[in-house]
């Protein structure tokens, strides 16, 4: 497969799957009076069901990463080359920005909007005045253990023996029971990208605590990539 039909591949699937995500908590905090209107369930099912459509669309072409840290533990894994993970991390993170900059300017466009708020565009973070005002530690070990499962998930419906029909949603649904029990901690990132769109817009707070939607998911990632070479048969 061409290189350049993949990185514009994940590029494409990582632009859907915040547009899609943060869309459903932008779009519903700006649109309606209370909290989120779709509701916890709505956006969790809005970053899952993004990832089963992309698995679907653009998996055949570059597998459906999407995500920085997944394509990170893929090369530690030994199942992605070092040039394919780099193509692959730029693409995601350009993707990203992009639908976070779309996301800016149709929020920007409703008649209730007043600005960015410090975790604007379905920032991530922690803190004071966060969703459920959890430390920088509990958001930690959250992005890390959850990212590490979430890997597990990706390894073994990916494995050799397994049925690949069901990869994407098997997925997809690790996704959603994922964003059910983080987002009051963390608003759920495990991936980088998707927390590097929204951040670039949001600045302020949500920039200065970009790093740990980094660091955490990634070290999580490696793990998982180590827990796979030892146990998984591939």
């Amino acid at each position: 497969m061409n290189s350049l039909k993949k990185y514009f591949a994940e590029g494409l699937g990582t632009f859907a799957l915040v547009l899609f995500g943060c869309g459903a908590a932008t779009i519903a905090s700006v649109s309606t009076a209370g909290p989120a209107g779709i509701g916890l369930l709505g956006i969790s099912l809005a970053f899952g069901l993004a990832v089963v459509a992309m698995a679907y669309t653009i998996g055949p072409i570059s597998g459906c990463h999407i995500n920085p840290a997944i394509s990170i533990a893929m090369l530690a894994a030994g199942k992605l080359s070092a040039k394919d993970t780099v193509g692959y991390v730029i693409s995601q993170c350009i993707g990203a920005i992009v639908a976070a900059g779309v996301l800016y300017q149709i929020a920007s466009g409703s008649a209730a909007y007043t600005g960015l708020p410090d975790w604007g565009l379905g920032s991530n973070g922690w803190g004071e005045g966060y969703l459920g005002e959890y430390d920088m530690v509990a958001a930690f070990i959250t992005e890390f253990v959850f990212t590490f499962l979430f890997l597990m998930v990706i390894f073994g419906t990916t494995a050799k023996n397994a049925s690949p029909a069901m990869a994407g949603l098997a997925i997809g649904i690790s996704l959603v029971l994922i964003h059910l029990v983080a987002i009051p901690i963390t608003g759920t990132s495990v991936n980088p990208a998707r927390s590097l769109g929204p951040a670039l817009f949001a600045k302020g707070v949500a920039m200065s605590q970009l790093w740990l939607f980094i660091v955490a998911p990634i070290a999580g990632g490696l793990c998982a990539a180590l827990v796979r070479n030892v146990f998984i048969d591939d």
